[in-house]
């Protein structure tokens, strides 16, 4: 009985030269699980790992007045700092001035005929308007269709009007009726 001891002595003298072995040889670098993470997660879980002591327990209604009492205060800061800023343009008097709103240029002009005077105090006008391509010389015929203002319902259709362009008097009307050039036969 005694040789089984001996045998067992053996065998756990070589079991700690071989913990030892690995310790001794240099640990490969593990890559940081981290790395791969988002900036704003990985700053997460590293303060996550971060021990503190514990705070006192505290009910909802504490945690969020404390919560509310710390918005105030940055709040002010805020404020405090964009008075500041306010302040130092103002005190300098540089920068653009804001343009001033003044019109320059003749308002558009347009003579169509009307196609619709259905609408109350409103005409249909069609603008036809033929042009040579600039590269492969062709005549080029568009067409386009705008509403204008006749306060006094005198155009019909057929007739060639001339409107002038305006300030905008609803969602698509923003033409104006300057003279009937010639009334429909």
């Amino acid at each position: 009985m005694e040789e089984a001891p001996e045998a067992e002595a053996p065998a756990e003298e070589a079991a700690p030269e071989a913990a030892e072995a690995p310790a001794e040889e240099a640990p490969e670098p593990e890559e940081d699980p981290l790395a791969d993470l988002p900036w704003k997660e990985r700053r997460r879980v590293l303060r996550s790992r971060e021990s503190g002591e514990a705070g006192p327990e505290r009910s909802g209604e504490e945690r969020q007045a404390d919560r509310d009492s710390a918005r105030k205060k940055k709040a002010a800061v805020r404020r405090k700092r964009r008075e500041e800023i306010k302040s130092e343009r103002k005190g300098d008097g540089v920068g653009t001035p804001r343009a001033e709103k003044t019109r320059t240029g003749k308002p558009k002009e347009r003579q169509g005929t009307v196609v619709s005077n259905k609408t109350d105090k409103t005409i249909t006008v069609q603008i036809d308007t033929a042009r040579r391509h600039p590269v492969y010389e062709k005549i080029v015929r568009q067409t386009h269709k705008i509403h204008a203002h006749d306060e006094r319902n005198e155009a019909n259709e057929g007739d060639v009007v001339r409107v002038i362009e305006t300030r905008k008097l609803s969602k698509t009307k923003h033409w104006r009726l300057v003279e009937i050039v010639e009334k429909a036969r």
